[in-house]
């Protein structure tokens, strides 16, 4: 499997970011099944979540605000930040939730699985618990993600 060479750069953006981060991060959803070899599979931005201390550290020195948008049904956070910069734009996230029935479920994966890509080492949760993870968000899109992390795949 190979990674289209835009991802590639944002992770590298990715990585560098998060390189002084006190607190666990991983990237989530359609980028993390993508570096675990889930395909055929579109990456339309890179979600990354990170301990409010560090989303709080790094926002600053990146120089961009949290995102002020409308409220979402099915997801929220208590921090989210949407950086522009890298070819594949990145949703950074701190507290994020949700929606599962009438409540909101916290999204912290219990595993954190390093993969590294040339120069670059990125986070994402074990395959098993990245497909459980996106097969909770229970929309079409992410019950074919997961469908596609529970056959076989190739390394990145």
């Amino acid at each position: 499997m190979s990674l289209p060479a835009p991802l590639i750069e944002t992770l590298g953006s990715v990585a560098a970011i998060t390189e002084n981060a006190r607190e666990p991060w991983w990237i989530i959803a359609s980028a993390a099944a993508a570096l675990h070899g889930a395909s055929p599979i579109s990456v339309a931005d890179v979600d990354v979540l990170l301990s409010l201390e560090d989303i709080n550290r790094i926002l600053p020195a990146l120089g961009i605000e949290p995102h002020r948008g409308p409220p979402n049904p099915l997801f929220r956070s208590t921090v989210l930040a949407k950086w522009p910069e890298p070819p594949v734009p990145v949703d950074l996230m701190a507290g994020f939730e949700h929606r599962v029935g009438d409540s909101w479920r916290a999204v912290q994966p219990a595993t954190r699985q390093a993969i590294t890509i040339g120069a670059t080492t990125v986070y994402v949760p074990e395959r098993d618990e990245l497909r459980r993870i996106i097969k909770s968000f229970g929309r079409p899109k992410d019950f074919e993600r997961a469908r596609l992390l529970a056959g076989p795949t190739s390394p990145p």
